[in-house]
């Protein structure tokens, strides 16, 4: 079932997430995940393909993702937010890094009410609360809902009428990632 992208099929993923249901209308189908994303983006409501993307990738992935994302909005950002996004891009480079873990605690505790809060609450899940206290994740959304509401609060401060030029550049970058892990693992498989 598992592939580079977690799910080889959109039922896979809706199946062993079912979080995911409650996150979005489109009902799962036997499409390839990347082909099931192309329709969401195509269908009545494209914003689902950044929901699908979210649970799609793997959490530190998928934080990554979240932060290329609103890394390519940061106009639309306060300093604050950009604060955010230093942290969780060095999390996402050394996501073990005792430096990085209080950073990263920290910027989770904040209320997730900005895009890059969003994010960091994501880093702060990630791997089951591996920054967080346990007391912490009980009252938590799941990682993958948190990468999808820092995103979707991002394109959300995209003017109305540029969001649709800038939605499907948003979710190709989770399939570029699917394609540079694909061709990583096959170097690896050539090497001696």
């Amino acid at each position: 079932m598992a592939n580079e992208l977690r799910f080889k099929t959109a039922r896979d993923l809706f199946m062993a997430c079912p979080a995911v249901s409650r996150d979005m209308v489109a009902l799962p189908t036997e499409q390839p995940s990347i082909e099931f994303c192309r329709a969401l983006l195509a269908g009545r409501v494209p914003e689902e393909a950044i929901t699908f993307c979210a649970y799609l990738l793997p959490e530190r992935a998928a934080v990554w993702w979240a932060h290329e994302c609103l890394s390519h909005l940061t106009v639309l950002l306060d300093s604050r937010d950009q604060e955010l996004l230093a942290v969780v891009r060095d999390w996402v480079s050394q996501p073990e890094s005792p430096h990085q873990r209080p950073e990263v605690s920290e910027a989770a505790a904040m209320p997730p009410t900005t895009p890059a809060a969003w994010i960091a609450l994501a880093a702060g899940r990630h791997g089951n609360g591996s920054v967080m206290g346990a007391p912490a994740l009980s009252a938590l959304p799941p990682a993958a809902r948190a990468v999808s509401a820092g995103v979707l609060a991002g394109l959300a401060r995209v003017a109305l009428e540029d969001r649709f030029s800038v939605l499907p550049r948003l979710s190709k970058w989770a399939s570029s990632w699917h394609r540079q892990r694909r061709c990583a693992n096959q170097r690896m498989r050539v090497k001696p």
